[in-house]
């Protein structure tokens, strides 16, 4: 499962036997399976069925997984993390007229890892730093923001006078990200086998959690994010019917794969 680094130079994560439950999961709607489906599903990406149950014990004692009465579902920290990757993959935008959102932190006191996470949960609402404690973005996202930012910042709306096309380009290195995304999408043109296919898009899903989801107007020419999202919707269509015809589900079945 060490795959090598591709030629196009792209550093993909192997997969262990984590990862990959964790990608089944995480692209499974609802998040649950049964322990006999589950393991069989993995070991077609080449794992032994007792290296996964005993990954699955081990996810439980992490607190990645909980047990059911029939099977595996994800935590509740882990749901929320799958709730991210499905706005990644499916954002809700709305016409951009000019507004930008802005967040000043005003809370003081704060130790490293209280303003670690802080950081880690604006940059997950595709807020970016212009400086210390100032973050903002165009305001094309049909989100509001999260009311218990009010214990820490003040939000409110702005229109800095800096050009927006490169105020964007200053707070995105959007150069580098649609470059990873040509790269990815050349890859899992070639990507083979299950395991292959798996490891690149589940890169494709973590690549798409960093899109800023700007404006047309605000982006670069030939911009690659639909493309990148035209080509892991295509296999998630694809896995969730195989995903269907292993677990015999009749009603809504899962839609492979996520971010380990």
């Amino acid at each position: 499962m060490n795959d090598p680094v591709p030629p196009d130079g792209l550093a993909l994560r192997p997969l262990s036997a984590r990862s990959v439950v964790l990608s089944l999961l995480l692209g499974t709607h609802p998040a649950e399976l049964p322990v006999k489906d589950l393991v069989r599903l993995v070991e077609r990406f080449g794992l032994g069925g007792s290296t996964v149950r005993a990954a699955l014990s081990r996810m439980v004692g992490a607190g990645d997984l909980r047990r059911t009465d029939t099977g595996y579902r994800l935590s509740e920290r882990l749901l929320e993390r799958q709730r991210r990757q499905d706005e990644a993959v499916r954002p809700h935008t709305r016409a951009w007229d000019g507004d930008w959102e802005m967040v000043v932190i005003t809370a003081t006191g704060r130790g490293p890892a209280e303003r670690a996470a802080l950081r880690t949960r604006l940059a997950g609402l595709r807020l970016a730093e212009l400086r210390e404690g100032v973050w903002l973005r165009p305001a094309n996202l049909g989100r509001p923001l999260p009311g218990a930012l009010d214990a820490v910042a003040e939000r409110c709306t702005a229109r800095p006078e800096r050009v927006p096309g490169e105020l964007a380009a200053e707070l995105w290195p959007l150069d580098a990200w649609s470059a990873t995304a040509r790269a990815l999408l050349a890859h899992v043109d070639g990507a083979q086998g299950p395991a292959g296919r798996l490891t690149a898009f589940a890169a494709v899903v973590r690549h798409l959690l960093a899109d800023p989801v700007l404006p047309p107007e605000l982006l670069p020419p030939d911009w690659p994010g639909a493309a990148l999202r035209d080509a892991y919707t295509d296999y998630q269509r694809e896995q969730a019917g195989r995903v269907r015809a292993d677990v015999g589900r009749s009603g809504p079945g899962g839609s492979p794969v996520g971010p380990p």
